[in-house]
C-alpha cells in the first residue's frame, strides 16, 4: 500500500500569465503611484538645489558687463511672483470642489489656475526677450548663464504643469472623478505647489539679493 499525500488540483487549461498577472496583483503598493511622484519631486529638489549652487558660485561673475541691479525690473518681477502664488490658491479651491465632487467648479478654478500659470510665463518670457534685446544673454556672462539656466528651466516646469492641467481638463468631463483622475489632480497639485517654494527661493536670492548688488 503506498503512502501518498493528496495535492490540491490545479486547472490544467487556465493559461499560466492569468494566474503570473493574479499574483503581482496581490503585491501592488496601494499608494505606488503618489510614492513614485514623491521620488521624482525629491530628484527635481536636486536638480534646483544644484542649478542653485551654480547660481551662488557663479552669481558675481560679470566679465565687465551687467549685474542684477542693472537688469531686474523688481515691480514687473512682483507682479509675475503674485500671479504664480495665486495661482497656487486657486489650485486649492479646485482640489476642495473635487471633494464636493462639483465637476463645474473643479473645472473652473483649473482654468483660471492654467490662466495665471499662462500669465506667468508670458511675462517670464518678456523679461527674457528684453534682455535678449539689450545683449544681457546668456553668452554676455557667468552670471547671466547661471541666471537663464535657473529661471528657465523652472519656466519650463511652470510650461509642463500647464500642458498636464489642460489634458486634465479634458480627462475630467469624460471619465469623471474616478480614482485615477482624483490621483493625477493630487499628483499636479504637489507638482504646483512645489513649483511655487522652488519660485520663492529664486525671488529672494536672485532677483531681490541680485537688485541689492
Amino acid at each position: 500500500m503506498s503512502d501518498t499525500t493528496a495535492l490540491p488540483s490545479r486547472n490544467l487549461n487556465a493559461p499560466a500569465f492569468d494566474l503570473f498577472h493574479v499574483r503581482n496583483e496581490d503585491h501592488h503598493p496601494e499608494n505606488g503611484t503618489l510614492l513614485g511622484f514623491w521620488l521624482y519631486l525629491m530628484s527635481d529638489c536636486l536638480i534646483f538645489a544644484c542649478l542653485f549652487a551654480v547660481y551662488g558660485v557663479l552669481g558675481k561673475s560679470y566679465a565687465a558687463g551687467p549685474s542684477g541691479a542693472d537688469l531686474f525690473d523688481l515691480p514687473l518681477v512682483a507682479i509675475n511672483t503674485s500671479l504664480l502664488l495665486l495661482s497656487s490658491i486657486t489650485y486649492g479651491f479646485a482640489m476642495l470642489e473635487m471633494q464636493r465632487k462639483r465637476m463645474g467648479g473643479v473645472l473652473l478654478w483649473l482654468g483660471i489656475t492654467g490662466l495665471l500659470g499662462l500669465g506667468f510665463i508670458g511675462l517670464e518670457l518678456y523679461e527674457f526677450a528684453h534682455l535678449l534685446h539689450e545683449g544681457a544673454g546668456p553668452q554676455r556672462s557667468a552670471f547671466l548663464s547661471s541666471f537663464f539656466a535657473l529661471v528657465g528651466t523652472h519656466g519650463l516646469h511652470v510650461s509642463f504643469g500647464i500642458i498636464w492641467l489642460v489634458v486634465l481638463m479634458f480627462q475630467l468631463p469624460k471619465h469623471g472623478f474616478t480614482a485615477a483622475n482624483r490621483r493625477r489632480l493630487m499628483c499636479l497639485s504637489m507638482f504646483w505647489h512645489f513649483l511655487d517654494v522652488v519660485w520663492i527661493g529664486v525671488f529672494t536670492f536672485v532677483y531681490l539679493m541680485g537688485s541689492m548688488a
